[in-house]
């Protein structure tokens, strides 16, 4: 009967994640879609009497070459699956689940963590997969989301950057009509190229609840993780077994 009810509570939890991402998909509808447009024609001198001069200059040094970001496909190969972790069941996050564009948070230094909240980021990724895992121990309520972000690295280290300066400045903040309260760094992950850890409190169906987050940088790409828990809210932190598989996964792609 026991084990009846913790099932009842990783629905519950489940059930709670979804309904945050609807609340934020609905707060989406009051933003405008206000996209850049990066044209540029940069149109090449072509006169008949500059052609013999332009032989004799030296050709300009070419740019580095950026790290592409991985496709949809290969985040769908590095991402952690059933099997990959002994008991853990996996399912997947749709595109519903991970709106991709962002909400205005109040106040704007704490826009990185009501970003990664929704697993999206500015710069936006080129390509992201998600998935929802709960743990082989019936009577634990944790459940952890993660996703794989895919981009270019300069774009990679400035989302990072962001991050780590949202947990020095940000300390409670509102966004789409909830608040958070209580965030702080927690110790990182020695993994990938960097990684940034913190936490938030929340309100989920009345009870205070603190949320944990862990992102890892492995080159171009984030592995961004988050759990809860709703039968233990002090018992908070993402299983480090679970950040280490999937680093791992990455990493091997």
């Amino acid at each position: 009967m026991r084990t009846e009810g913790e099932k009842n509570v990783k629905s519950t939890v489940s059930r709670a994640i979804v309904a945050t991402t609807v609340t934020v998909t609905l707060g989406l509808t009051a933003a405008c879609g206000g996209g850049s447009d990066d044209s540029g024609d940069g149109k090449k001198p072509s006169e008949p009497a500059k052609s013999a001069q332009q032989k004799e200059d030296p050709k300009p040094e070419p740019e580095p070459e950026k790290e592409n970001s991985l496709s949809s496909a290969d985040l769908e190969k590095a991402v952690l699956a059933k099997g990959d972790l002994k008991g853990y069941e996996v399912e997947k996050l749709s595109a519903a689940d991970m709106p991709e564009q962002t909400v205005p948070a109040d106040p704007a230094d704490c826009q990185p963590f009501a970003d990664m909240f929704m697993f999206a980021s500015a710069p936006t990724a080129a390509a992201r997969v998600g998935r929802t895992m709960t743990g082989p121990d019936e009577l634990d309520a944790t459940v952890i989301s993660l996703a794989l972000l895919a981009h270019e690295q300069a774009d990679a280290e400035k989302i990072m950057d962001g991050l780590r300066t949202a947990t020095k400045k940000c300390k409670a903040y509102e966004h789409v009509d909830s608040k958070y309260t209580d965030v702080a760094a927690l110790t990182a992950p020695k993994l990938g190229d960097e990684a940034v850890s913190y936490k938030v409190v929340g309100l989920i169906e009345d009870q205070k609840t603190p949320m944990s987050f862990t992102v890892v940088r492995s080159g171009s790409t984030l592995a961004a993780f988050y759990s809860i828990n709703l039968l233990k809210p002090e018992k908070f932190g993402v299983p480090e077994k679970v950040v280490e598989a999937q680093v791992a996964k990455l990493e091997k792609l």
